[in-house]
């Protein structure tokens, strides 16, 4: 899909910089995959009730095998 959108660049140079993201296409995937990721957990905790997981997302795969 394309798409033109308005980026902060100090915010996008940021991200490149600490993600070591190569490409734009790269950087904005690996943002969409953690903002996904951090929901399924904010998810999870509202389903299982108040306390800090540390999640990989080895742990969560296999908790979908067991469902």
């Amino acid at each position: 899909m394309r798409t033109t959108i308005e980026i902060n660049s100090r915010l996008f140079n940021e991200a490149m910089r600490l993600t070591k993201a190569r490409t734009k296409r790269e950087l904005v995937e690996l943002s969409l995959e953690e903002i996904i990721r951090r929901k399924k957990v904010e998810r999870l905790i509202d389903m299982f009730g108040k306390f800090p997981l540390d999640l990989t997302s080895e742990n969560l795969s296999k908790m979908r095998e067991e469902e």
